[in-house]
């Protein structure tokens, strides 16, 4: 099964027996199997009629609808949702369980923690002029897990420790990329730099996947344990990326380390008086290929990670 990036203008898409097929200004430019499709990402506007809707909700093919330009604006349709309401029972009540829900909370944090820790002390290594910033961050990491281990702190207090974490990790992490990328920290919509433009989009694109899989779990991925419920919030998507954000960092920290990616592969636009770094055509085509690669085995464990939550609801 594969993912189909559409990011040229004036695309539409219609169905034919078996097939999805893409006109870009009117002219036939290919045709996709609909059986080896699973997943359509669309940055761009595209026409479709409802029959072709109706098709590819029949072959359980989601459709993500992002704005590189503002990630605020973004929608799924997510085709393969389970019918098990029980399931979604149990979720409710165990979230209204404190000690259930804290538990669950804190191996989401634990989980992220570790994450990071491995990634530092794989710069140790590699980068011998920051061993002493990855010194640092990893002294705070290791003191935030033994804090949860031991302390078992309320939910709260779990959230501080992260925020407290993530800032650390942060501080180290924006050294590792050239000053020429101009990153000094995370910034979201828009992005302003080549770095927080690649985070972004690929934070975006995995809390997709994320809310396809639960849905498909028969979960309801707006009620989290880890984040507070929220009005229009994807709360338990939220906790599901949680766990693979230093996975992503790391990727992308790969990216601009091996030069896959450069700052030719970046524009910078305006709009609203916000000036927006976005990635160009040649990069979209890199990171989108590069980023299928990735995702694929994030995909795998985060279906392990959420089939295991499952069966910690099946016992309660």
């Amino acid at each position: 099964m594969t993912t189909l990036y559409i990011d040229r203008k004036n695309t539409e898409l219609k169905s034919e027996t078996g097939v999805l097929v893409q006109y870009i200004n009117g002219e036939r430019q290919r045709t996709l199997p609909l059986n080896l499709l699973d997943h359509i990402v669309i940055s761009s506007n595209v026409q479709m009629q409802s029959n072709v809707l109706l098709r590819l909700a029949e072959k359980n093919i989601d459709i993500s609808i992002i704005n590189p330009r503002n990630s605020r604006q973004q929608l799924l349709f997510a085709s393969g949702q389970s019918k098990n309401i029980q399931r979604r029972i149990q979720q409710y009540q165990i979230q209204q369980t404190p000690r259930l829900r804290q538990q669950i909370a804190a191996q989401i944090v634990q989980a992220k923690i570790l994450k990071h820790i491995r990634f530092y002390h794989k710069i140790q290594q590699q980068r011998p002029d920051l061993r002493y910033a990855s010194f640092k961050v990893l002294q705070q990491l290791n003191r935030a897990y033994k804090n949860i281990t031991t302390n078992n702190p309320e939910l709260d207090t779990l959230r501080g420790i992260e925020g407290n974490a993530a800032k650390a990790v942060f501080a180290c992490y924006q050294h590792l990329f050239a000053d020429s990328l101009n990153f000094k920290g995370r910034n979201r919509r828009p992005p302003k730099d080549p770095v927080n433009a690649c985070l972004s989009l690929a934070f975006t694109l995995t809390h997709h996947r994320a809310i396809q899989q639960l849905y498909a779990s028969g979960l309801d991925p707006m009620l989290g344990f880890l984040h507070e419920a929220k009005y229009s919030r994807d709360s338990l998507a939220s906790d599901a990326i949680e766990v693979w954000r230093p996975t992503l960092e790391a990727w992308v920290w790969q990216l601009f380390h091996n030069n896959y990616l450069k700052a030719e592969h970046f524009s910078k636009q305006n709009s609203q008086n916000n000036s927006a770094c976005l990635l160009n055509k040649a990069g979209r085509q890199r990171f989108y290929a590069a980023f299928e690669k990735q995702i694929k085995p994030i995909q795998r464990a985060m279906r392990w990670q959420i089939m295991n939550m499952i069966k910690r609801y099946d016992k309660q």
